[in-house]
């Protein structure tokens, strides 16, 4: 069995996902491929030894529909004669597509991969695809007869399931966009953003992020998702959850260089990570973003690695609560979680998160020095992801 390496991650900046942001004038097929473009012309290989692109994209409707992997290949201008295929594992798609290329290097079965990702909710918006159809209500009311609920209302259940208030999540959604502010301004995420041009202006930094986010000004927000039914079949709720501690609606891109360590050596490439272990696993669909607990501890005990091992954690920020809930029960340190922001700050596109995730710890462990960093992501349906990663 050989190791599978990142040789090189990048991600746009984040657009706000609505029409008028950055990035909603941007096909999405386009913003996938100007990130592969940008990838590969930082690396000197041959695209056509490309031997696979994987990508993550949620809402596969509409600009996002026909296997856009292949449809940004070919945008891209990557010779014809590389494939490409899209997955969906919700908010995990993009690190599910890591997953896949990193186990396909291991394996043997590529050489030379790329694992992407790309999301446009400003033009493809959350819920589209359904086509006002029921996916899963119908056909799952005997197994849940009460029906599921949507992922906002399973935040609430965590936050009071776990005795989380509203100051403690307003608290720690200001910290996310402190600690992103301040790596901003010393250019920290410079390696990682890539340009894209949208009607002449250049877009390299993070919409999303606002500097000036306080507490106090996150407190007058009201919440997003307070409802009497529900309220009366979960009287536990205390309707905390608001814009300001929950990731916003987000475009964006992202995309990985993977390949085996033989190949690298090879082409006289420079590994920046090897990949030390994944998990994944499923969870209880009710509260839906829970499973990064149970998936971390699938991956460190498969690791034989402790939470202390861990040089920095990045926890998906989907939520407010599901970061809190995962350092309460892990028992890790807040110090290590999320050091350079979240997706409160960064932005959740959905399919590009996995990436986008990736490419804040990588870079984080080369500024810092640490060794190890673990990636975990709450899926819709109840699931997660959980890698970990070693600096080189």
């Amino acid at each position: 069995m050989g190791s599978a390496v990142i040789v090189d991650i990048v991600r746009t900046g984040s657009g706000k996902g609505k029409p008028g942001g950055a990035l909603s004038g941007v096909h999405p097929v386009n913003l996938l491929a100007e990130t592969l473009r940008a990838l590969l012309g930082r690396n000197d290989i041959d695209p056509a030894t490309i031997d696979d692109v994987i990508a993550g994209c949620v809402s596969q409707a509409g600009e996002q529909t026909l296997n856009i992997a292949r449809n940004a290949i070919l945008a891209a201008g990557i010779p014809e004669s590389v494939p490409g295929t899209t997955v969906d594992r919700q908010c995990g798609s993009s690190q599910q597509a890591v997953h896949f290329a990193a186990q396909g290097v291991i394996a043997g079965a590529y050489d030379i991969v790329v694992a992407c990702g790309v999301e446009s909710m400003s033009r493809v918006p959350m819920g589209y695809s359904s086509v006002d159809q029921d996916p899963n209500r119908g056909p799952l009311s005997a197994r849940y007869p009460e029906g599921l609920i949507g992922q906002g209302v399973s935040a609430e259940l965590i936050a009071a399931r776990w005795k989380l208030d509203r100051e403690t999540l307003d608290q720690y959604a200001a910290r996310s966009h402190q600690r992103a502010a301040q790596v901003a301004e010393v250019g920290g995420f410079k390696r990682e953003i890539v340009p894209i041009t949208v009607d002449g202006q250049v877009h390299d930094t993070d919409q999303t992020l606002r500097a000036s986010t306080t507490v106090e000004g996150l407190g007058g927000l009201k919440p997003s998702f307070a409802d009497e039914a529900l309220q009366q079949r979960f009287p536990e709720i205390n309707w905390s959850i608001t814009p300001g501690n929950s990731s916003p609606l987000t475009d964006a891109a992202s995309a990985v260089l993977i390949m085996s360590e033989k190949k690298a050596s090879e082409l006289g490439l420079t590994p920046r990570a090897r990949f030390a272990d994944f998990a994944v696993t499923g969870s209880d669909p009710l509260l839906m973003l829970t499973g990064v607990i149970p998936a971390t501890e699938k991956v460190l005990a498969r690791s034989g690695l402790s939470i202390d091992d861990i040089d920095a954690y990045e926890v998906n920020e989907a939520f407010a609560p599901v970061p809190l809930a995962w350092q309460q029960d892990l028992k890790a340190d807040p110090e290590k979680l999320n050091p350079r922001g979240g997706a409160i700050a960064l932005g959740h596109a959905l399919g590009a998160s996995g990436v986008r995730l990736l490419a804040t710890l990588v870079n984080h462990l080369e500024d810092t020095g640490g060794r190890y960093g673990l990636q975990t992501m709450c899926e819709g349906g109840g699931m997660a992801n959980a890698t970990i990663i070693e600096r080189i």
